[in-house]
């Protein structure tokens, strides 16, 4: 028996009602539910989302851009600009009134790229701001430990920059929701591009980020390489946030390896990357083939950061802005009319994550968890710039392509830095869940 019911009975049993009482089915109606789960906004008054990213940290630049991404969404929500992706989105539910005809507000908070201190902020936008959906990451650590923490209270928690398996792998959680891809559908879609390029025969050399993350995308990388016949000839973890790779990077020239996979993010590839080339890795011979450096997980962002060394570097991506479908193009548009810039996939994931929020609570009806955690389940969706897309019901991960992308030789600005060369459609992008463990855990919100 779940705490609203004990509760209520209570009451019945306090204000000297009878069984009849109890046998009503008040239980099951909307009205219900008017005081029974965390921070309903009829109860706050206002419609409060979270929005927590890196705003300082090895990860800061990524976070910031995703935030950039939810402030546009709330003006759209709202009725205010172009309407960016609610002219694309079907089916069509949203109208740019707000959420239920009723404006959104938000908040935000700095994860500082820590996982401790995404929680605790999390904690403080349910408890002291009073918002109804917490929203952000650039770390599958910050991921994790959000939405671990939402479960508990109750309070729906749309994922950002979250690649490692375990979000929605052993870590998964009835009120956890991922859109971006992961280190696995990586794996399924680099791979034949990597056997194309560089053939069967290579030996790999890992470097990886010393963190959930890093180990998820190291492991998936392993199994989809060796599974064309290479050979892993060393793997060694850095910490993350660290400048100079050096120490990390000077044994590669003499492991036996010719290929180097740089399991980095964010600032930790940007000096890495650069790192490697300086050290002149691109320009040997070994084992009889050209040495090369693969950096399976990509952003805009890094690829600009990384400058000349990223060119001819293969990794994937969610999403990119020179895409030509009409959801890119709307979001690519509406983006650089209110920044000035192309967006990045960081800003283009949080702007669909607060987008795919509203709308269910709007096909829901209702802002009470179950119900929208129910419309988010199994829905299936187009316009958003990556394709028909699932919310899958067993895991909450999406269902998408991916796209394979290498850094341009000739890029015509700062921005047309990855052109794409590889897009693995839904079908083969898509798992089966049960090769991941965890529980999706309960409906039934706690009191917060």
């Amino acid at each position: 028996m779940t705490k609203f019911h004990m509760n209520r009975r209570t009451l019945i049993k306090k204000a000297g009602l009878g069984a009849a009482a109890l046998s009503t089915p008040y239980f099951f109606t909307k009205g219900a539910w008017a005081d029974s789960f965390c921070n309903n906004p009829d109860t706050v008054g206002k419609i409060i989302f979270g929005f927590n990213v890196p705003q300082t940290g090895s990860y800061a630049e990524e976070g910031l851009e995703q935030l950039s991404g939810y402030k546009l969404a709330i003006k759209h929500l709202n009725g205010e600009g172009d309407g960016g992706l609610l002219n694309t989105f079907s089916p069509k539910t949203l109208k740019g009134n707000g959420v239920l005809g009723r404006k959104v507000e938000y908040v935000t908070g700095d994860t500082q790229t820590n996982t401790d201190a995404a929680r605790d902020g999390a904690r403080r936008m349910i408890e002291r701001d009073g918002v109804i959906m917490v929203t952000g990451c650039v770390t599958t650590g910050e991921a994790v430990a959000q939405q671990s923490l939402c479960q508990e209270m109750g309070v729906i928690y749309m994922s950002g920059l979250t690649h490692g398996n375990e979000t929605t792998g052993k870590d998964k959680r009835r009120y956890g929701f991922r859109h971006y891809f992961n280190a696995h559908q990586t794996g399924i879609a680099i791979a034949p591009i990597l056997e194309r390029e560089y053939g069967k025969e290579r030996r790999a050399y890992h470097i990886t980020a010393d963190y959930n993350w890093g180990w998820s995308q190291e492991a998936s990388m392993k199994a989809a390489t060796e599974a064309l016949g290479w050979e892993t000839v060393a793997a060694i973890r850095t910490p993350l946030g660290l400048g100079d790779f050096s120490q990390y990077l000077t044994p590669v020239a003499h492991s036996g390896a010719d290929i180097l996979i740089i399991n980095h993010y964010g600032h930790d590839m940007v000096n890495s990357l650069p790192q490697a080339v300086q050290f002149g890795l691109r320009e040997r011979m070994a084992n009889d083939k050209q040495f090369e450096i693969i950096v399976p997980m990509f952003s805009e962002l890094m690829a600009v950061g990384a400058g000349d060394a990223v060119k001819g570097i293969i990794g994937t991506q969610n999403w990119n802005w020179q895409l030509d479908d009409a959801g890119s193009q709307a979001f690519t548009k509406s983006y650089g009319e209110e920044y000035g810039v192309p967006p990045s996939q960081s800003a283009h994931t949080g702007y669909v994550q607060a987008l795919l929020y509203a709308d269910a609570v709007e096909r829901a009806g209702t802002f009470y968890p179950p119900e929208v955690i129910k419309a988010l389940e199994g829905f299936e969706f187009d316009g958003m710039g990556n394709g028909p897309t699932l919310y899958r019901a067993e895991d909450h991960q999406c269902m998408k392509e991916v796209l394979v992308v290498r850094g341009n030789e000739n890029p015509s600005s700062r921005f047309d830095v990855l052109n794409l060369i590889g897009k693995t459609p839904r079908e083969e992008a898509t798992y089966d869940p049960s090769i991941f463990e965890g529980e999706l855990g309960p409906y039934e919100p706690n009191q917060c």
